[in-house]
């Protein structure tokens, strides 16, 4: 517990960084998961097949590699486009941006089939009633699809969460400081790894354990009035 304390200020910096990373991608991801779930379930068969390649893709890819990908190659194709356009000079991709965009396509790909499930899930009596009333597009969305399809994709946004949280671990192999690479960089230099990762595994523990909690809470409000079997 001494070298623990000795090395708070370490972890403690290694856990906001993951935290960071855990909610800039997270809103990557819904974002692309919304946009791929309309896409899917459009009319337009353009959009249904580039929708379904990207989800194709990149559930197909492991996700180090693609991280990999983008961070070392990413770099590169941006400036290789800048030089033979003249748009931009020199542009540097930094790990927070390379690991974040990343993760969050990623996971956009699953959000995309999640959300997709859950507004399939609604009675669509409900959406032509709403119609038959006179409502429009947005009141229609805000009151009847919104509602109904948070409800049904909570279970699986929770569970896409938890194993998105813990798989900004895979971002310090190109040497973001989150709390994996920073406990992983003190238990070497002080001999004792295995200290540190467990001091990581509580950590990542603690926070899993939030997330289930606040998540929970979030599924109650969403199910007011509704009877379970």
């Amino acid at each position: 517990m001494d070298l623990i304390f000795e090395y708070r200020a370490q972890l403690w910096a290694g856990t906001i960084t993951t935290i960071e990373l855990a909610l800039a991608s997270l809103v990557i991801a819904v974002s692309l998961g919304l946009l791929g779930a309309w896409a899917k379930l459009s009319a337009n068969r353009l959009a249904r097949r580039l929708a379904g390649a990207y989800t194709t893709i990149v559930r197909g890819v492991p996700d180090l590699v693609l991280i990999m990908l983008v961070f070392f190659g990413g770099q590169v194709t941006l400036n290789a486009v800048g030089y033979a356009t003249g748009l931009w000079d020199y542009v540097e991709v930094s790990q927070f941006v390379a690991g974040a965009g990343t993760i969050g396509v990623i996971f956009g790909a699953y959000f995309t089939e999640t959300f997709r499930g859950a507004i399939l899930a609604i009675p669509r009596g409900q959406i032509e009633a709403g119609i038959s009333c006179g409502m429009s597009r947005s009141p229609i969305f805000r009151h009847i699809i919104w509602p109904q399809m948070v409800r049904y994709a909570l279970p699986g946004f929770s569970n896409n969460w938890l194993v998105q949280l813990k798989t900004t671990a895979l971002v310090s192999v190109i040497g973001l400081q989150d709390l994996v690479y920073n406990a992983f960089t003190a238990g070497r230099s002080t001999g004792q790894l295995f200290t540190f990762m467990a001091a990581a595994f509580v950590i990542y523990l603690t926070l899993t354990g939030l997330s289930d909690v606040a998540l929970r809470a979030l599924d109650r409000r969403y199910s007011r009035g509704v009877v379970r079997a």
